[in-house]
């Protein structure tokens, strides 16, 4: 009989979790779309709450604030992003391609209005510059370690420490991808910029 009863109950727990990750996901696509559109100042914490279809209490219970739930945003479109550069970098035929192919998906994705908005123009400014590197290393930094190694192993970059080249890297790639986002012609910027990333990384 313990075993139904504790069966019973079961299907109301799991509804019970399935609706806190639907308020938060709810809150993390409408916080999303907001900041992208308004940016973070621009998003009231009423236009959030109401696009997301939740209580302010739900925001303040997932997240405690809006600076709270922007960062979480942020760390979901890196996420995004890191898997996207994966995809495109593995398109190559080698891995000096894989790399090269990275990082002009990386280049890319700054066009967009959602990385370009949150991640590259907000995120240092409401975050400060050391969390939004801290969070950028978390998932950029291993992904361009992990290929520079791989070009190493075949040959094609001479055996040298990894970690200085891929912190240099990810910095110049970073920088590069600032300056498509704050440029009045992002796409000719793009084009200029992807440029110089590939003279730099023929000189590695």
């Amino acid at each position: 009989m313990g075993v139904n009863e504790n069966s019973a109950k079961e299907p109301g727990r799991r509804t019970q979790a399935e609706r806190r990750s639907a308020t938060r996901r709810a809150l993390l696509d409408a916080g999303r779309e907001l900041f992208a559109e308004r940016g973070f100042a621009g998003a009231g914490q009423e236009d959030i709450v109401e696009r997301a279809g939740v209580t302010r209490g739900a925001l303040a219970h997932h997240f405690a604030t809006k600076k709270g739930l922007f960062r979480a945003v942020v760390e979901s479109v890196e996420i995004e992003l890191t898997g996207n550069i994966a995809t495109a970098a593995m398109r190559g035929d080698d891995p000096m391609a894989h790399l090269r192919l990275g990082c002009l998906a990386f280049l890319d994705a700054a066009l967009d209005p959602a990385v370009r908005r949150i991640v590259l123009l907000d995120a240092p400014a409401v975050l400060g510059w050391q969390e939004w590197r801290e969070i950028d290393a978390t998932y950029g930094l291993g992904l361009v370690s992990e290929v520079l190694e791989h070009c190493m192993e075949a040959g094609i970059l001479p055996p040298r420490p990894v970690q200085p080249l891929a912190h240099i890297l990810l910095a110049a790639l970073n920088e590069a991808a600032m300056l498509v986002a704050n440029a009045n012609d992002p796409v000719a910027t793009r084009i200029a910029v992807g440029e110089e990333i590939e003279h730099f990384l023929s000189s590695l």
